[in-house]
């Protein structure tokens, strides 16, 4: 975990450097704007694994889910766009944000941003 944060954080700094947008090609359009009420109509998905406390899965290895609410919002995006472009690899985690809009993914990361 703390590989992957070190990485972001790295790739991060470099994308601010030269004035990319955040994490490469999984950036949203800055135009689309979140909203935190459709991302509470939007969260059923979201609320099965992330929202029971200590929750672990199975699938593909044996892990602890991590908790999102109180997340960044831009990290959010950045993980929801690079999972359904597949420079995140979880094969649940793809499956679900394929299946997302880049309004899906602002408004998801809106609410959970907001939530504590």
């Amino acid at each position: 975990m703390l590989k992957t944060v070190q990485k972001y954080l790295k790739a991060l700094a470099v994308g601010v450097t030269l004035g990319l947008p955040a994490v490469g090609s999984a950036a949203l359009d800055p135009a689309i704007k979140g909203s935190i009420d459709s991302g509470a109509l939007k969260k059923s998905t979201c609320v099965g694994c992330h929202g029971i406390p200590g929750y672990k899965t199975a699938f593909p290895l044996v892990y602890r889910v991590p908790k999102i609410a109180g997340q960044s919002e831009l990290y959010l995006q950045s993980a929801l766009t690079a999972y359904r472009s597949g420079e995140r690899s979880h094969p649940s985690m793809k499956g679900i944000a394929m299946a997302l809009t880049d309004q899906d993914i602002a408004d998801l990361s809106a609410y959970y941003a907001n939530k504590k």
